[in-house]
């Protein structure tokens, strides 16, 4: 039995045991999972700095390596975050709705967890801990597969969690890692129906739809984030460039961070170069259109191709536009239904892009930086859906959960 099928049936037989859980044993659960991160956590650092060492001699991007970093506080943060989850309401058994028919019948509809949960990711460890911790949670079981660039930090961080977990009520099987880095534990992954209920892909537009054209089993997509900030006419120069800035400067290697600068025309004219300028001095690479480089010279030209790609970088496209009509059509062309933003004093403005914008979080004078289930309140997040079926935007704790049906009745029989 090969290695990926072997800890899926563990995580299957697991399910059941998750499935008759209390909350309080839940939470227990994920204190202890915390606990133990920040007890460990010079050998979770020590993992992964071999993680770092091979990116870095492999020529990885700082940006890259930024989202494969740990350090004392990201871990201390990553443990808030699993206690954070301990502290929200608890999805699993909640009554949904519930009525009655014509023939005495009572139906209630109430929440269930998934099953188990296929979990496939890249660079990021944490990662690692918050699908832990959701899944968890909600009663179900997962089965991680994440890149071969985070294997060393991703193998002793579920170590940790899993020798945690034996202390507790809920099963340490519960918590399966796949660290077979090969495509091929992947494909296999996206073909066992009866083991995975569902699967769900977290990382480049490239890994995104490999999953996505290829799962038999039910899939969830988690989006690549081509995120836009429109800076529309009667903009606050000080608040459209402090949002700016942060949406792509913060942390630019992160899905909801923007990669392209909607100006019009009349914004840009007064305050694209002193703009500029402030991305300039912060090393950002500029590409802009042709009424761009007639403002901005030392920007070089950019293509639809730029305007497609998510940089996950400090690299920023610019494009003027006419008007707001001009950049919903540009969104519409490049945006990936992430998360779009309009910095305007124009209050119809606002509310045309609110509504017109097809993404899962559309954003008024505030960055694109917030669409995170720790900043939404979620404590952590699945990942962030741009599918409009089952779950859209970050994905807390009921996006997985699932539905059914109890029928309580008194001798019915349907004629």
């Amino acid at each position: 039995m090969s290695e990926v099928r072997g800890k899926a049936a563990l995580a299957k037989a697991a399910a059941q045991i998750m499935n008759r859980l209390t909350t309080n044993e839940k939470n227990e659960a994920l204190l202890a999972l915390a606990d133990a991160l920040v007890e460990h956590r010079q050998s979770i650092i020590a993992a992964n700095a071999i993680d770092i060492d091979r990116g870095r001699a492999n020529g990885t991007s700082e940006s890259l390596l930024d989202r494969l970093k740990l350090t004392p506080d990201r871990i201390q943060g990553i443990a808030e975050g699993l206690r954070q989850v301990a502290e929200l309401p608890d999805p699993v058994g909640e009554t949904l709705e519930t009525f009655e028919r014509p023939n005495g019948l009572r139906i209630e509809k109430i929440s269930v967890p998934l099953g188990v949960i296929g979990m496939i990711y890249e660079a990021r460890p944490n990662v690692t801990v918050d699908a832990a911790g959701l899944c968890l949670k909600t009663g179900n079981a997962v089965v991680l597969r994440g890149g071969s660039a985070a294997l060393e930090s991703n193998r002793r961080i579920v170590e940790v969690l899993r020798e945690a977990l034996a202390g507790t009520a809920l099963p340490a099987d519960a918590l399966q890692l796949v660290e077979d880095p090969s495509r091929a534990s992947v494909d296999e992954m996206l073909k066992l129906n009866g083991l995975l209920d569902v699967v769900i892909p977290r990382g480049g537009a490239s890994l995104i739809r490999n999953v996505v054209d290829n799962a038999t089993v039910p899939v969830i997509e988690t989006g690549a984030g081509i995120c836009h900030t429109f800076v529309d006419e009667s903009a606050a120069y000080d608040m459209a460039a402090d949002i700016a800035f942060n949406a792509k400067v913060q942390r630019p290697s992160v899905c909801n961070s923007m990669e392209t600068l909607l100006v019009h025309e009349a914004f840009a004219s007064q305050h694209l170069r002193t703009l500029a300028d402030r991305f300039l001095a912060a090393d950002v690479e500029l590409r802009g259109c042709e009424r761009t480089r007639a403002i901005l010279p030392e920007a070089s030209l950019a293509s639809d191709g730029d305007f497609a790609t998510e940089y996950n970088d400090y690299i920023m496209n610019i494009r003027i536009v006419d008007d707001l009509e001009q950049a919903l059509r540009h969104i519409a062309d490049f945006g990936t239904m992430h998360s779009e933003c309009i910095v305007t004093e124009n209050a119809v403005n606002a509310a045309s892009f609110l509504q017109r914008v097809d993404a899962a979080a559309v954003y008024h004078n505030a960055s694109t930086r917030f669409t995170d289930g720790f900043e939404f309140g979620y404590g952590a997040e699945i990942g962030i859906s741009t599918q409009k079926l089952h779950a859209r935007g970050p994905m807390g704790l009921p996006a997985l959960t699932s539905t059914k049906f109890r029928v309580h009745g008194n001798g019915q029989v349907r004629g």
